[in-house]
């Protein structure tokens, strides 16, 4: 099936994306192919899909202002004490009316720009979402509370929501993380992050579960190996993989999963 915008309408259609749909959006842009009028395009084609009573949401997550997370210890490796001082100062606060997701990747930052759009408060792991159930979902996303219960990911798993992974693998299904959650004694761990307190620029610290993605590929595999009908739909997209997935499964299997699977303490 040719990647363009045709074919992504083609393709929602043929994995069963219906009207009035919420859907969590992974997207690769790049293994999709020249999306004809690429990530506005395609967000045009989501929209289509799910309707005016549809909604699409997308992680807006922001690593870059942050100095206890995988992005600053890539950018900082090899650089003195100076150094990295210099990149902790120029971190900008987390601002969700105006910070970038770059790190998100095209049709993500192209929702969370989008007229009309909503964003989650989280200065580290913000949803952006576009459609008349955007506030509900968004709305209580505690600023301690990464991925769990009081995350727009619980308030999906309760509205019956569908993951759509476009080129992407189970690497990157936020919605296990939700697992992680439920667990049994999940780790813990300190983040910290750069916030605006009143206007005034602020490290801030705080604990929340250790969150670790290096086994969702192979629970996404031992999941769509086990998957009940219809929680688990594929098909092409040129040569990209593409998926919709029921989210409440897909968390159910990741929490029973991950408590077999990873032992007390785990952590990436």
């Amino acid at each position: 099936m040719r990647a363009d915008s045709e074919g992504v309408a083609t393709v929602l259609s043929a994995l069963g994306v219906r009207p009035g749909a919420v859907l969590l959006v992974h997207a690769s842009l790049r293994s999709m192919g020249p999306a004809v009028g690429g990530p506005h395009a395609v967000l045009a084609a989501l929209r289509r899909a799910v309707g005016r009573d549809g909604t699409v949401m997308v992680p807006s997550f922001t690593p870059e202002n942050s100095d206890t997370s995988p992005h600053y210890r890539a950018r900082v490796r090899g650089l003195d004490a100076g150094a990295r001082e210099a990149v902790r100062a120029s971190m900008e606060p987390f601002d969700p009316a105006r910070t970038p997701a770059p790190s998100m990747g095209a049709l993500a930052e192209t929702v969370r720009a989008a007229v009309g759009a909503v964003r989650s408060g989280h200065p580290q792991t913000s949803f952006a979402a576009i459609g008349p159930q955007a506030g509900k979902l968004l709305a209580g996303h505690r600023p301690d509370c990464h991925l769990g219960e009081d995350s727009p990911l619980a308030r999906l798993y309760e509205s019956d929501a569908r993951i759509l992974l476009l080129g992407t693998g189970y690497d990157t299904c936020t919605a296990f993380h939700l697992g992680e959650y439920r667990r049994s004694g999940p780790p813990l761990r300190l983040y910290r992050c750069v916030v605006a307190e009143r206007g005034v620029r602020q490290w801030w610290e705080y604990e929340d579960v250790a969150l670790d993605d290096s086994d969702f590929a192979a629970l996404g595999v031992a999941f769509e190996e086990t998957a009940a009908p219809g929680d688990v739909r594929t098909a092409l997209l040129g040569s990209a993989p593409c998926r919709l997935i029921r989210l409440r499964a897909a968390v159910d299997f990741a929490t029973g999963w991950l408590t077999d699977h990873r032992r007390p303490g785990d952590c990436d």
